[in-house]
């Protein structure tokens, strides 16, 4: 069986196709799993975005618009697998001091935006506070990102390369969240864990 899926995957690859990024299972103590596949039952919800459940993942066509937890997380890991096309602007906020407004005035944002006007802020960085220490081209594919905030430091990855790294404690506190600022954007298998 291992030979066949190696040989399909060989097929695959030799084909131009780019195989699916998958997030690891996290089965580990700690980890609570913040989307459950089915509705957004675990989510808040604030501004126009068209969200909904498809095919086990969210997703939003319309701007802007943010899913936010019900909990506040301070030093946390968290990971989450998003599809956003070369258009696209999305990203995951955290330590957000503002739930009826999010944004990044009011919190940190790891973005997903690979043609973002300002490229300082573009995929992989925290917005306003930590530029991108590699390109990450995000286009039209699952990809994995991953935020982890201990005290006033905290990292970004996409696809596993470290993608900004910054010492900030403007917001030290908060919901995460989710979110739809143009184009079509998806997210599933979000993750968290508390630090102690």
């Amino acid at each position: 069986m291992r030979k066949a899926v190696i040989t399909i995957a060989l097929i695959l690859v030799g084909a131009g196709l780019t195989l699916p990024t998958v997030a690891p299972a996290q089965t580990g103590a700690g980890w609570k799993t913040l989307f459950n596949g089915k509705d957004l039952s675990n989510w808040d919800i604030t501004g126009d975005a068209d969200w909904k459940v498809v095919n086990g993942y969210i997703e939003a066509t319309k701007a802007r618009g943010f899913l936010l937890t019900k909990e506040s997380y301070t030093d946390f890991e968290m990971r989450a697998e998003i599809w956003a096309t070369p258009d696209s602007n999305g990203g995951v906020l955290f330590h957000i001091t503002d739930a009826k407004n999010p944004g990044i005035e009011n919190g940190y944002e790891l973005n997903i935006n690979d043609k973002r006007a300002d490229q300082t802020g573009r995929t992989g960085s925290i917005v306003n506070v930590a530029k991108p220490l590699v390109t990450v081209d995000t286009p039209d594919r699952w990809m994995l990102i991953e935020i982890t905030s201990k005290g006033a430091h905290m990292t970004a990855k996409v696809d596993g390369k470290l993608t900004a790294e910054a010492d900030d404690a403007k917001y030290k506190s908060g919901p995460v969240s989710l979110q739809a600022a143009g184009g079509l954007v998806r997210y599933r298998n979000v993750q968290i864990r508390e630090l102690k």
